[in-house]
């Protein structure tokens, strides 16, 4: 397996993310963590645990960063959806770049600073899946 730089970041503990203390869902981080282990992840995908990552009203953020784009998910609240973020960081490592997210996923994926799900295109070429910027279009201006 060749290292590729991309990284996957998890709030594990902030404002909201993984406060079971407050109602919130857990982030599952033992398990997550030996998944990583276990797969052999670390040399494709490096896994970050942070604090606050914002925004804070999506609850468990996290952000998968690769050569190609970043990917922003909110609201993973369900245990087989973090099972799918591994997938799909594996996926993406594996590739050496940002690949279409498990559909699954799909409406877990964010705009940072628009807010709200985004609109998720399958690039064609190694272009963002979810980035800061709006979807390409395929023309430059």
């Amino acid at each position: 397996m060749k290292a590729i730089g991309a990284q996957l970041l998890v709030c594990e503990h902030g404002c909201c993310c993984g406060r079971v203390d407050k109602g919130y869902p857990p982030v599952p981080r033992t398990r997550l963590a030996r998944q990583w282990s276990a797969r052999g992840l670390r040399p494709l995908v490096h896994l970050t645990w942070t604090a606050c990552l914002g925004p804070c009203d999506e609850l468990n953020v996290a952000l998968l960063v690769t050569p190609s784009g970043s990917a922003w998910l909110g609201g993973l609240t369900d245990p087989s959806e973090f099972d799918l973020l591994l997938d799909w960081a594996a996926e993406c490592g594996a590739a050496g770049r940002l690949v279409p997210p498990p559909l699954a996923l799909v409406p877990n994926v964010r705009l940072r600073f628009r807010g709200g799900p985004a609109a998720v295109a399958v690039p064609s070429d190694e272009t963002s899946i979810a980035n800061d910027r709006e979807p390409a279009t395929g023309s430059e201006p």
